[in-house]
């Protein structure tokens, strides 16, 4: 029959001591050490398991000790040591599942208690193996689970006997003792294991990644780099370990380089990425992305800096080359519009000579062909004087857009009073308001001031007067304000007309749009001409809506040359 075991197996070093004699003691005492120093020296498990089995075989010289080791994932046992089992029995058992009747050992690591067959041949527990036991000469077999820090199973412990046979409390010691190192031995394999695979990983992870791979110490120098990188730098890895990573650095890229690994070894950021050039040995240069972060130790303190680097040669290529593409159809795009434009300023050039051309053929043909009146001789006087004044206009903003785009024009910037220039401004254009029934308003201190050329600031003014009083309402008004803001002046011109339409105010400074106001006179010039003078005077012009209506222009200048 079989039974458990009755008492505790693992006991006190008290009771060690009172059930084990005194030569035993000192048997023990030298096993345990050869045991632990061969740990200690880095032996391998199956080493150090079989060293555990056959001290206690020794010490209990009619036994045959067996060590299997549980896997959780299976729920098995596998064979750890058996120096004195025949070895086709300890094949035979490697690798079986445990259970409630699986031998001693199976049902050992099932229960995690010990169990004791006094009589292979008649216990119940080894109904499945009892014929390859008794077939190898095996007769009796106490196991005992072999149990971690935290009770969870990792193998067994059994002593084999060729008779039947109840263990005795000597005995009972001695293999509490032996199983308490085998315990130890296993933990310490599976601890080491964990970090062996787990740096077998980490090392496969960095050798085989297709990115290149460096870690750098605190200094920027390189301690290990992976084959990716000593490939993408054309060198060898005796070549950089050590190196200063600053010297494979472009020199455009040190300053960059360098003071982005400072912030992370200063702790000002945790991790860096920006784009650098490797030099290669032959002269060329890679152009790389690198990402960093700090690899910290136990106490958190930096030890190292691990970089990811990606070639982005052909990516920047790519980029070049979709830059290079859009570039040469803006190219296109920009001649086709100009080839536009060239067409439309001739047809509205030719609109605006022929119109007033027309006029002055056809009243000076009057005048020589017709006997008229005083009244009307003045009248067709005033009409080709008023065509010819259209055309003069006309070719001087012609002109000046030409001048200004060919970067010839002149100008005589100085620092000036900006009242004088408004209420002159307003002065020219108060009989074409008063025709209009719309009031001139002027609001500027007397201490505001702007540098530019005076004509040209005068032209301007006297543009966007114009074109407030046109397009205004009658009796409406049209108000000029001044302010200083800082080193800048801005000069306003509002007015109280019907507005400027949000999708229109794009088309204000193309030069002939006159926006669908062909009823007025003007030739679609002024504003473009106002704009590009501001600008040549170091200024800018803007339109547009105001919030209670009408139109806002704005000049904003230098206040002081």
């Amino acid at each position: 029959m079989s039974e458990l075991a009755s008492e505790p197996l693992s006991p006190s070093i008290e009771a060690v001591e009172h059930g084990i004699s005194h030569r035993d003691s000192l048997e023990l005492l030298r096993h345990q050490a050869d045991i632990l120093e061969l740990q200690s020296s880095g032996a391998r498990l199956p080493t150090v398991l079989t060293a555990v089995t056959t001290a206690l075989e020794q010490l209990i010289p009619t036994s045959r000790c067996s060590i299997l080791l549980f896997d959780g994932t299976t729920r098995t046992l596998t064979h750890g040591a058996a120096p004195s089992l025949p070895p086709t029995y300890s094949a035979a058992i490697d690798g079986m599942a445990i259970g409630e009747y699986a031998g001693s050992c199976g049902s050992a690591a099932y229960l995690a208690a010990p169990v004791v067959a006094v009589d292979i041949a008649t216990d119940r527990r080894w109904h499945g193996f009892r014929d390859l036991a008794l077939a190898h000469g095996l007769r009796s077999c106490w196991s005992s689970p072999i149990l971690g820090g935290d009770h969870t199973v990792l193998g067994t412990f059994a002593v084999y006997y060729d008779e039947p046979h109840r263990p005795t409390r000597q005995e009972t010691q001695l293999v509490a003792r032996f199983r308490h190192l085998a315990a130890v031995a296993i933990e310490h394999a599976l601890l080491f294991g964990a970090l062996i695979d787990s740096e077998e990983r980490f090392r496969r992870a960095f050798e085989d990644n297709a990115v290149g791979m460096a870690l750098l110490d605190l200094h920027g120098r390189f301690h290990k780099v992976n084959t990716a990188l000593c490939a993408m730098v054309n060198r060898d890895e005796s070549s950089l370990l050590g190196l200063d990573v600053r010297a494979i650095t472009h020199p455009d890229d040190v300053a960059a380089g360098s003071a982005a690994l400072h912030r992370l070894t200063t702790g000002r950021t945790g991790n860096i990425q920006l784009e650098k050039r490797y030099l290669r040995p032959d002269g060329t240069s890679v152009a790389v992305m690198m990402t960093a972060s700090v690899v910290r130790g136990e106490d958190g303190a930096p030890r190292h800096l691990c970089t990811n680097v990606l070639d982005v040669t052909e990516r920047n290529a790519a980029e070049a080359e979709r830059r290079a593409r859009n570039a040469a159809e803006a190219d296109r795009l920009a001649a086709v519009r100009t080839s536009q434009a060239k067409s439309q300023f001739l047809a509205a050039m030719s609109h605006e000579l022929r119109t007033p051309l027309s006029a002055i053929v056809g009243f000076a043909e009057l005048l020589q062909t017709l006997d008229l009146s005083a009244e009307r001789r003045s009248a067709a006087a005033r009409h080709i004087t008023g065509a010819a004044h259209h055309i003069l206009s006309f070719v001087d903003d012609v002109l000046d857009l030409a001048t200004i785009e060919a970067g010839a024009i002149a100008l005589a910037p100085a620092t000036l009073p900006v009242a004088p220039l408004l209420r002159e401004a307003a002065e020219v254009v108060e009989l074409l308001a008063a025709d209009r029934r719309v009031r001139l308003e002027v609001d500027v201190s007397d201490d505001v001031t702007v540098c530019a050329d005076r004509r040209r600031l005068r032209q301007i003014l006297l543009n966007l007067l114009s074109n407030a009083i046109k397009y205004n309402r009658r009796d409406g008004t049209v108000r000029l304000l001044a302010r200083r803001h800082g080193d800048r002046t801005t000069i306003e011109v509002r007015d109280t007309g019907a507005g400027i339409p949000a999708d229109r105010l794009a088309r204000l400074f193309t030069p002939f749009d006159r926006l669908g106001a062909d009823d007025t006179p003007g030739t679609g010039l002024g504003l473009a001409v106002s704009r590009q003078l501001a600008e040549v005077m170091g200024g800018e012009l803007l339109v547009r809506g105001a919030h209670d209506g009408g139109t806002v222009a704005e000049v904003r200048l230098p206040s002081h040359g």
